[in-house]
């Protein structure tokens, strides 16, 4: 893959980077009551925008095929909105006596809170099982299947996550914001249900044109989420009063990929246990499903759950090293756990096999 190639592929991981360079350039720009207005265009257009378009974009009408398997579900969402937050937390208290940025170790409690995201797992689980070998050798359905399990929990997981993470964060960190619970609640539920809901309704009108034209969904919710960031860390460096040592940062993005790492594996060993019914393909869904965490619905949640507050920057620096680390360790583990389902299929397939009789 040549430089340029990779520049395009990814884009906003360097967007990012880039806009986090401008606002510390230019604060002033996108500073609550700047020019920028974001108090108006981030918190109510810009956020009612992503819901929309995801709304718009959701096929839920596929999801009927990964309905009856429960058991895969039930794990995931538990996983994903249970056991990771609760495991962040316990973790979190031995990191408290050490002198990790306090702030940074609030955002690494978000990172549990939040549910998965709708992209980066159904395309890493659909590069592994994308394999045209793969298809042709064994089982094109369970392909399929594993795309509808992963897109599935990744869409409910999304959907769960509008009304569980504003809870977990609430309960993990309590609220920082001088904003009353209620409105919270309220002004989630106009800023993403109700865009979420018509943007599904007006799927349902011109749906047949959105098969046709394909429009780029992901690349406009990345391109608006790249606006909050851009305000967010506007209102940080516009503060004199925050500071942000290399130390507190780079222990903070070894813990994210040792996280990562240490619950991608925890996920595969129960997974494929000895008494486990989930099949390789499942495995697969699980791995991506359970461990990876929405940067388009966790940034906008943050931005109203604290609203106003001054380290809500810092707060968003964990989830913002952990959507490129998720994909940078997923897309390097692709081939390895390629193989592994490959291999896996085909010794099933054989053990499936009748014996052949044997002669006298």
């Amino acid at each position: 893959m040549g430089p340029l190639e990779r520049l395009r592929k990814e884009w906003f991981i360097l967007g990012i980077v880039l806009v986090i360079a401008v606002a510390r350039l230019e604060p002033g720009v996108g500073v609550k009551g700047g020019p920028l207005k974001p108090e108006i265009t981030i918190t109510y257009i810009a956020v009612s925008a992503i819901f929309f378009n995801s709304g718009l974009s959701l096929k839920t009408e596929e999801l009927t095929s990964a309905l009856m398997h429960v058991k895969l579900h039930l794990f995931v969402q538990i996983f994903t909105l249970v056991f990771f937050p609760t495991a962040i937390w316990v973790f979190l208290q031995l990191l408290s006596i050490t002198p990790i940025n306090e702030w940074l170790l609030k955002g690494l409690q978000t990172v549990g809170c939040m549910p998965p995201p709708v992209s980066s797992a159904v395309i890493l689980t659909k590069a592994v099982g994308g394999n045209e070998i793969t298809l042709k050798i064994f089982l094109c359905p369970v392909f399929v299947y594993e795309m509808a399990a992963a897109i599935f929990n990744s869409a409910f997981g999304s959907f769960l996550g509008i009304v569980i993470t504003p809870l977990l964060l609430l309960l993990f960190l309590g609220s920082s914001s001088s904003v009353p619970f209620t409105s919270i609640f309220s002004q989630l539920f106009m800023t993403v249900v109700v865009p979420l809901i018509i943007g599904q309704i007006v799927r349902r009108y011109i749906k047949d044109w959105l098969e046709r034209k394909k429009p780029p969904f992901g690349a406009i919710s990345s391109c608006v989420l790249l606006m909050i960031i851009y305000t967010t860390f506007c209102d940080t460096f516009a503060n004199p009063n925050i500071d942000l040592d290399k130390f507190s940062l780079i222990i903070i993005v070894f813990i994210i990929f040792s996280v990562q790492m240490s619950f991608m594996f925890l996920t595969f060993l129960f997974s494929t246990r000895n008494n486990s019914t989930f099949t390789p393909a499942d495995t697969v869904a699980i791995v991506f499903c359970s461990t990876h965490k929405s940067l388009t619905l966790g940034i906008p949640m943050l931005k109203i759950v604290f609203a106003g507050y001054e380290h809500l920057s810092l707060i968003s620096v964990p989830l913002l090293i952990y959507h490129p680390a998720q994909i940078l360790l997923g897309s390097l583990l692709v081939p390895t756990i390629k193989s592994w389902m490959v291999s896996r299929q085909k010794a099933l397939k054989l053990t499936r096999q009748p014996k052949a009789p044997v002669k006298v």
